[in-house]
Formats: C-alpha cells, sequence, structure tokens
C-alpha cells in the first residue's frame, strides 16, 4: 500500500511539473488543435443534419461503431502526437518511463477536449443554420425571388 501512495504522489508532482517545465507548449497547443478539430466536424455534422454525436454514441448502438471511427480518425493522430511528445518529455526531462502519465497526458490533451467541445458546437451551429434559415423565409427578397422564378 505504501508504494501504491509513494507512485500516486510522485506521479501527480511529475505531472502537474508539466506545466512549467521544457515542452510545456504541447499542453496548450494539443487541446487547441484537438478543439479546432472538433468544431470542423461539428460543423459538418450540423450541415449534414447528423445528431450530437456523444448522446448518439450512449443512445444508438447501431451508429455507436461508426462515431467512433469518426472520432479516432479526428483525434487519433494528434493523440498519437500527444504519446510521443510526451514520450520525449519523460525520456529527456524525468529521465523515466511512466505508462501511466503518458496515457493522462494524451487523454487530457487531445481525448477531453475532443469531448468537451463536441456536442455543445454541433448544437451551436444547428441553432444558427435553423436561425439563417428562418430568416431567409422570412425576408422579403426570398418571397420575391420565388414569385420572379414562376
Amino acid at each position: 500500500m505504501e508504494t501504491i501512495l509513494q507512485m500516486i504522489h510522485r506521479d501527480f508532482g511529475e505531472l502537474i511539473g508539466r506545466a512549467s517545465g521544457p515542452l510545456k507548449f504541447r499542453l496548450f497547443v494539443m487541446p487547441t488543435v484537438v478543439t479546432i478539430l472538433a468544431i470542423r466536424a461539428d460543423r459538418r455534422d450540423a450541415r449534414e443534419g447528423r445528431p450530437a454525436p456523444l448522446g448518439a454514441f450512449i443512445m444508438n448502438s447501431i451508429e455507436r461503431r461508426w462515431l467512433f471511427r469518426i472520432a479516432l480518425k479526428d483525434i487519433g493522430r494528434i493523440f498519437i502526437v500527444a504519446l510521443v511528445l510526451d514520450s520525449v518529455y519523460q525520456l529527456f526531462v524525468l529521465k523515466a518511463f511512466h505508462i501511466e502519465q503518458l496515457l493522462v497526458v494524451a487523454v487530457v490533451c487531445a481525448v477531453v477536449p475532443y469531448v468537451l467541445v463536441r456536442g455543445p458546437i454541433t448544437r451551436l451551429v444547428r441553432l444558427m443554420i435553423h436561425k439563417k434559415l428562418e430568416r431567409a423565409k422570412r425576408s422579403p427578397l426570398a418571397t420575391t425571388d420565388a414569385h420572379s422564378r414562376r
């Protein structure tokens, strides 16, 4: 039990140390890139009329595999980059390799931002598209153009 507590204490200290150590830029760049990828995917989903991915993933077992593949495609490369960068950090700065820290950093930098951003942005973009269509329907130009085509 003592060694587990020591390991947790060591890991926590080393994880916190990443925020101020060398290669700290990756802790800001990777979540930003993942957020941009999530926004692009959300806009694509909203245009194609697909539901919010997390809700569909939980509720719709038929589309679960397809949604998982889309998520892997969107964040797979950045997840691998997070794994590589943290491995380099561990080997050169810590002079050790801790798989549990590697996975925590990669998940926090790549998966968490994707999941947090993906659903709300889809809903926001869908709302914006809906409002734009409503305005277009009410616009006098839309009715004039429709009458002039007849």
